[in-house]
């Protein structure tokens, strides 16, 4: 699994600007991702920038009094304009935008591309800023992708808001927290499974919060304890949710506090998505050997082989060979 972060756009667009044309008067932001990186990038470069929309309506974003003075004049003659989306794969919705913009015959001088692509040319974009292969998931897009039916969720820090101290009772504040919970990030698709160290004896609760929210699980597991104090004396908030996760056949978790997301990689030989930090934790070389003789199926065992082959050669090397071995 391939993770991109808003601040991992940023330092790709910032690193890649002198590779874009020159004197660029607009940027065009493909919706909805590519307005994200529309507006890094005509911020950094301090462009005037718009929607795919607007463009072809003939409308440009204002851009407030602090920058309006300081924008570069457009020069004489067709306008030079970049149309940019977030990432590419199939295609699709570039060559929607391309068909568009080509209809509506502006006479611009215009470049195609995007921030993310599975290879470095795309026949639908003029630049790819950096090649990211699938799976891939990013910042704006992990509680929308497909990606959540094979994977853990945690509930407190991830679905809802963790408990402030006077709600974290064990007691009557508690079941008031457990039923008044403010959402966080809400899922739109089915979660695999939502793993969380709250007690057993709120599983009715929790149903109900989850139902009234909308989301959906295949299943819920919980921590089966019979209080808050021995769950703290044992400290297995990590441990616990690392054991599930080893032995299902899930393959990516979402975990809210950094600590527990290493503890839960380093565990399970498997990677962590850490809320907290949203970075992608990748366990370890070692620990993936650790977790070889533990595998619950040959399905697992060969996921688990193609991780460890990713920790030894890094990145790009393992997608270099994947790539090498697919054209033989």
């Amino acid at each position: 699994m391939n993770y991109r972060s808003l601040a991992d756009m940023n330092a790709t667009i910032v690193k890649s600007m002198h590779r874009l044309p020159r004197d660029l008067d607009l940027i065009v932001g493909v919706p909805r991702s590519g307005l994200l990186a529309a507006n890094l990038f005509a911020l950094a470069g301090n462009v005037r920038m718009t929607d795919l929309d607007s463009y072809l309506d003939g409308r440009v974003y204002s851009a407030g009094t602090t920058k309006t003075h300081s924008l570069r004049a457009q020069a004489p003659g067709p306008r030079k304009v970049l149309i940019l989306d977030d990432s590419i794969c199939s295609g699709a919705a570039m060559r929607t935008a391309r068909a568009r913009i080509a209809a509506a015959a502006l006479g611009d001088e215009v470049t195609y591309g995007a921030v993310y692509g599975v290879r470095r040319e795309h026949p639908e974009t003029d630049i790819i800023l950096e090649v990211l292969p699938l799976p891939r998931i990013f910042q704006w897009n992990f509680m929308h992708h497909i990606a959540l039916e094979r994977a853990c969720v945690d509930i407190d820090g991830v679905l809802c808001h963790d408990p402030a101290e006077h709600e974290n009772d064990d007691a009557a504040a508690y079941l008031q927290f457990l039923t008044t919970a403010r959402p966080l990030y809400l899922p739109t698709h089915r979660v695999g499974a939502l793993v969380t160290s709250r007690l057993e004896k709120y599983r009715t609760q929790t149903e109900a919060w989850l139902d009234a929210i909308g989301v959906k699980y295949k299943e819920l597991v919980m921590l089966d304890l019979p209080s808050k104090a021995e769950r703290l004396r044992l400290g297995v908030h990590g441990s616990f949710k690392a054991e599930y996760y080893r032995k299902s056949p899930f393959d990516l978790f979402i975990e809210s506090e950094n600590a527990q997301a290493m503890t839960i990689a380093r565990l399970s030989g498997k990677p962590v998505l850490c809320l907290e930090t949203h970075r992608l934790i990748e366990p370890s070389a070692a620990a993936i050997l650790a977790s070889l003789p533990k595998v619950q199926s040959f399905g697992q065992g060969g996921s688990a082989i193609k991780r460890f082959a990713r920790s030894v050669l890094g990145a790009g090397r393992y997608e270099t060979l994947k790539d090498w071995r697919s054209i033989r």
